[in-house]
């Protein structure tokens, strides 16, 4: 009997610390809505010790059984091993998220001219130094990051299709170009690992959140959400980032996703509003940061706003896909239904989408482009517990 018990806690703890280090940081039912971080990171780092350990606890009992043990009990005792490998296996092999989701093994850049992605798909885009590029979202959603150089500088571009977050960061630490893999999630949201220090990041906010890292943030590059169309509208020479066939099935599951008519139930869009799975755009000025519902933003197509004592217009396109925000200055905004184009009522000038007025009084005048963001409204209040709520009744400072 004491063999017995032995090796079920033995395998109990194999079996456990396997189960655990996974499930803690992948979007498993119940794990995601804890503070778990530290405990996944100690489990992660530790591993081999727990490993060590449990099969101490097994091994005498095991050879005991196999050696001397009647039938019944071999029997037993190889199928809990066998259990122990499958698992094992499956959160080592299947369950890991470097493991689910590879980088492209082969990038390619097309111009407008012999591109493939759909004018109306939505991208992430990017622009240093003259130089601009699209990263199409249903292809780096799989990816969830992409090493590249944007006018000779290194960036990289990321996004988590559970969060509906796209953000762009050097992938400097400290004086070093860094190498990231996916490790898993945290709160629902991708985290990367550095290679050089086992640092966990958060791909929201760039912080590293455990390791000796935690506390840094990495450095974030501007970039805006549109669809390709309105990017090529505005960056005519700009690179457009093609599929990898490696890919085509993965990319195929994340169809509709910019839509947010997925099927899946983590990354598909709620069409109500201020639900966990609506529709914001956000933006953060210094400490404070608002949410704005991206039905709201629909039907009214301009929003007057003002935070951190910065006036802001916030603005959806025509395509109702791609959005701005600028800061307004002292003026005034609205919407000419006729011309589908910006127009400030103080002088009926009218605007571009560059924030270039383009006709009237303030011909030439340009406003000055803040970085706003559109995203799942769980990952915005979660990660930016500060944030109000913009509502059309009255105008918040």
């Amino acid at each position: 009997m004491l063999k017995t018990a032995q090796f079920i806690a033995g395998l109990i703890i194999l079996l456990a610390i396997e189960i655990l280090r996974v499930y803690f940081i992948m979007p498993f039912p119940g794990s995601q809505r804890s503070v778990t971080i530290d405990i996944a990171y100690f489990l992660h780092n530790n591993i081999f010790y727990f490993r060590f350990i449990g099969w101490l606890i097994i091994l005498f009992p095991t050879i005991t059984f196999f050696w001397t043990g009647r039938t019944q009990a071999k029997v037993l005792a190889g199928l809990g091993l066998v259990v122990y490998i499958y698992v094992f296996y499956m959160f080592n092999f299947r369950f890991l998220a470097d493991k689910m989701f590879y980088q492209p093994e082969n990038k390619v850049f097309a111009d407008s001219a012999s591109n493939k992605i759909a004018p109306r798909d939505l991208v992430l885009g990017v622009s240093i130094d003259g130089a601009a590029k699209a990263y199409p979202i249903e292809v780096i959603g799989y990816h969830h990051q992409v090493r590249d150089t944007v006018g000779n500088v290194p960036v990289m571009v990321t996004y988590c299709t559970v969060c509906r977050t796209g953000r762009v960061y050097s992938p400097a630490v400290g004086n070093n170009t860094e190498t990231f893999r996916l490790v898993g999630m945290d709160h629902f949201n991708a985290m990367f690992e550095d290679a050089s220090t086992g640092s966990w990041w958060r791909q929201v906010n760039g912080e590293a959140v455990a390791g000796p890292q935690k506390g840094n943030f990495l450095t974030e590059i501007p970039s805006s959400q549109m669809t390709l169309q309105a990017w090529l509208e505005l960056h005519p020479g700009s690179l457009i980032m093609q599929p990898d066939t490696t890919f085509n099935m993965a990319y195929a599951d994340l169809k509709e996703f910019d839509e947010g008519t997925i099927e899946s139930g983590l990354e598909k869009r709620d069409s109500l509003s201020w639900k966990d799975k609506s529709w914001v755009v956000g933006v953060q000025l210094g400490m404070q940061a608002r949410a704005y519902d991206w039905n709201d933003l629909l039907r009214q197509k301009v929003i007057n706003d003002t935070l951190n004592e910065t006036p802001l217009v916030v603005a959806v396109a025509a395509d109702s896909a791609s959005f701005f925000v600028w800061n307004r200055d002292t003026l005034q905004f609205g919407w000419d239904p006729a011309r589908q184009q910006l127009k400030d009522l103080p002088t009926g000038s009218y605007w571009n989408w560059q924030g270039l007025s383009t006709e009237g009084p303030l011909a030439g005048k340009q406003l000055k482009s803040i970085q706003s963001y559109q995203e799942f409204w769980h990952s915005w209040k979660t990660f930016r517990p500060q944030t109000t709520q913009y509502h059309e009744q009255a105008e918040k400072k």
